[in-house]
């Protein structure tokens, strides 16, 4: 199946020109070596050998930054493959897509050294011709965030069809409404995550300044906000229930913890996690009693009219 990914041309699109110009995308995040016959087919095993690389090229970075980094050059040199989509944005407001048409090279001394050959289309497309939904997904921070979800809208938009995007459904959402709201609680949270009773405790995992704990990427799918304690003992995963079936969301947040345990905790780190959800859920209750490290938590949302 053709899959599509938000691709960054370097720190905010830097080098985009230079991309589109010779017709490649390609990473950098400082691992100085032709990779050819090093791209394994899983990249837990790609990031168990070269995140101790990395971390000795870069001993002031965590195992989360040195999972990232390497998990975006292993999807670039690796996980793309010869057909799939990217969409680059041009630095203005703008965005390019193209195929991939070319497996890894490795251009020594170059900038983004870690290239793929791309076929990129001639018309670029205003990011605000875009859904909400997708300006949202394609905002997500780091090198590359996968968006096959939207791969309707984005044919149409590569097309030059400015239409609105279609509504996804999916089996598992139980109150699109719900789900809709929820969409938007994540974005409030981010921002105004200080004043939550969360924020006294934990803060939203950051790298180099930048958030990278929302929509954090894992092998089972991205996570809703990876935060990290005060005292840096303690990686939280926050889920929303976004409307979904209970054991979903349980069973979800349970092999995102799994994951932040094997790949992410350092050793004297551990991992737990919080369900939020707008209404009380005896099903989730229920399964959270024989779920250690897991919390459920419900929000309030208070909306008024005023008369002028």
């Amino acid at each position: 199946m053709k899959k599509y990914n938000r691709v960054m041309a370097g720190q905010r699109s830097i080098h985009a020109a230079l991309c589109f110009a010779e017709g490649f995308i390609g990473v950098d995040y400082g691992i100085p070596q032709d990779l050819n016959g090093k791209l394994t087919e899983d990249f837990r095993e790609f990031n168990r050998t070269f995140v101790p690389i990395f971390q000795a090229g870069h001993p002031t970075k965590t195992k989360i930054a040195a999972g990232l980094a390497c998990s975006f050059i292993w999807t670039v040199s690796k996980g793309l493959r010869q057909g799939d989509i990217v969409i680059t944005p041009d630095g203005s407001g703008r965005y390019r897509s193209g195929e991939i048409v070319g497996d890894y090279y490795y251009v020594s001394g170059d900038v983004l050294p870690h290239r793929r050959r791309v076929r990129w289309f001639p018309e670029p497309f205003d990011r605000a011709d875009m859904s909400q939904d997708l300006q949202r997904s394609t905002n997500s921070t780091g090198t590359c965030c996968e968006i096959t979800q939207y791969a309707e809208e984005l044919d149409r938009l590569i097309g030059g069809q400015k239409l609105p995007a279609l509504t996804a459904t999916d089996p598992d959402v139980e109150d699109a409404a719900v789900f809709a709201l929820e969409k938007h609680l994540e974005d409030f949270l981010v921002s105004n995550w200080e004043s939550t009773e969360l924020g006294r405790g934990y803060d939203i995992y950051k790298v180099d300044g930048e958030i990278v704990g929302q929509q954090y990427p894992s092998d089972t799918g991205p996570i809703d906000i990876l935060a990290i304690s005060k005292d840096g003992r303690e990686l939280l995963v926050v889920e929303l229930k976004k409307g979904r079936a209970s054991d979903v969301v349980v069973g979800q947040i349970q092999r995102y913890m799994g994951y932040v345990m094997d790949e992410l905790a350092e050793a004297n780190q551990t991992v737990k996690g919080i369900i939020i959800a707008l209404e009380d859920d005896l099903r989730i209750r229920r399964a959270l009693r024989v779920a250690n490290g897991i919390q459920f938590y419900r929000y309030k949302v208070n909306f008024s009219l005023i008369p002028t």
